[in-house]
């Protein structure tokens, strides 16, 4: 596994011999919206129960160190009590990845979902069945078909950034469980007309070989980019300069595609300083095709000049 072979020479100095599973997860459950009868201790229950789900659970048949847990973030903020243990919230989905020879962590996602509906009864077991995502209750096994669906779009991130197309099995996993999520009246976010930008275009952009770039993109930002810095910074900044030329490349093709501001959401301020101290023609390319491909952040690339 490369990924692990990088975070060894990132971590050197730390050594364990114990093992455990891919996520280093943090996890809240906020309900202060609910103004309802509802005892809020259901909602602690409730986290527990996640973090337990997310942080011991196996996810993929490689064996990790403590030093290579993935850090991510999950912040669930339950908006309304639907009645009959149903509630309705947004989901905060954010990961990072060590750049080698640095304490720094740049992040991989960062994303909000704002369409998750799921039935939730207190003490209830908290499971996911790759062969029976439904389950026998759809509502309830949309809340754990959502998260192991961000965790599989996180693992193959991650994976990707370490080596080519090294996310495939877990972005054909994502896929799957949108193939397969749960379907009721109160659900969406799984279907092609619930939305432009849902968990089914984001999935469908990383299985679809129309948007194949992607993938270079990924590990050309953080392998051949970040991870070089601390040697050679100029070669990495090419790095990063051949990732946004991908997503160029992309924009072009496919205006508008989900994959394109999900892989850009939360990195203009490190791309600007990825490029503040890069000569003047680079410094300019990477200002114009950024603020083509990311609209939302042209003022701030402004900042090169």
């Amino acid at each position: 596994m490369n990924k692990k072979i990088v975070l060894g020479f990132v971590l050197l100095h730390f050594v364990c011999s114990t093992y455990g599973q891919e996520l280093q997860a943090r996890l809240t459950v906020s309900a202060l919206k609910i103004n309802s009868q509802v005892d809020k201790k259901i909602f602690q229950t409730l986290q527990s129960g996640l973090i337990n789900f997310l942080n011991n659970r196996k996810w993929t048949p490689d064996t990790y160190q403590p030093n290579e847990k993935i850090q991510c973030n999950f912040f669930l903020s339950i908006e309304q009590d639907l009645g009959n243990n149903v509630f309705k919230g947004k989901l905060t989905v954010q990961a990072a990845r060590p750049v080698l020879n640095s304490a720094y962590q740049s992040p991989l996602i960062n994303y909000l979902d704002d369409d998750v509906t799921f039935r939730y009864v207190e003490f209830q077991p908290i499971e996911f069945n790759e062969n029976r995502i439904q389950g026998s209750d759809p509502v309830a096994a949309n809340l754990t078909a959502i998260f192991a669906y961000y965790v599989d779009i996180i693992l193959g991130f991650d994976y990707d950034s370490f080596s080519p197309r090294g996310g495939d099995i877990y972005f054909q996993k994502a896929w799957n469980i949108v193939n397969n999520a749960p379907e009721s009246s109160n659900i969406s976010g799984w279907k092609p007309f619930d939305g432009q930008r849902n968990r089914y275009w984001l999935a469908e952009n990383l299985h679809n070989n129309q948007y194949a770039l992607i993938h270079d993109a990924i590990y050309a930002y953080y392998r051949s980019g970040l991870d070089n810095f601390y040697d050679n910074e100029n070669n990495g900044r090419n790095g990063v300069m051949n990732c946004i030329n991908y997503l160029n490349t992309i924009n072009s093709e496919n205006p508008n595609s989900m994959i394109l501001s999900f892989f850009l959401q939360g990195k203009s301020s490190e791309l600007i300083k990825v490029f503040s101290h890069a000569d003047a023609g680079t410094k300019i390319r990477a200002r114009d095709i950024l603020q083509k491909i990311d609209i939302t952040n042209i003022a701030a690339y402004k900042e090169l000049k």
